[in-house]
């Protein structure tokens, strides 16, 4: 069954461009995986702490016969092939995968909340994602990425 998913990329430590380009060329290496589309690269500055670098952040569309599962665990492969040392929420980090919608399932694991709980009140994440999928019904909120996007900016 092919598979569509939303990601949401960040970097805030070293050439956070070259991390970003690399995190979307190894997700598209998987052989089951494709990117379709690739937002624009937005500057922003760090949430909290506010003390940390500003990050590059972008969004993601991927068709991929994978899992929901093993999609997590890809991301996981990547951001540690990219020198991520921490999971830790607030720590800077090389690379940040974080899967905002696989389809429109609902998923509520201990590691994976899909869709990703604290997306609708992050611009950071909703402006890259309004380019790619404006019209994108967010399955638990029955809101457009649009309508969201609009509620923040």
């Amino acid at each position: 069954m092919l598979n569509i998913a939303y990601l949401a990329l960040g970097s805030n430590i070293g050439d956070r461009h070259v991390y970003l380009d690399e995190a979307i060329r190894l997700l598209g290496d998987h052989e089951d995986t494709e990117i379709v589309a690739v937002s624009t690269y937005f500057n922003n500055p760090a949430v909290a702490p506010t003390y940390q670098p500003d990050y590059l952040n972008a969004a993601i569309e991927v068709r991929t016969l994978i899992s929901l599962r093993d999609l997590f665990e890809l991301t996981l492969v990547v951001e540690k092939q990219l020198g991520r040392e921490s999971k830790g929420t607030r720590d800077p980090r090389t690379i940040d995968l974080d899967i905002l919608f696989f389809n429109d399932m609902i998923v509520s694991d201990d590691d994976l909340v899909v869709p990703h709980p604290l997306m609708h009140d992050r611009l950071f994440v909703l402006k890259p994602l309004v380019e790619l999928v404006p019209h994108f019904v967010h399955p638990l909120l029955n809101q457009t990425i649009e309508e969201l996007y609009e509620k923040l900016s």
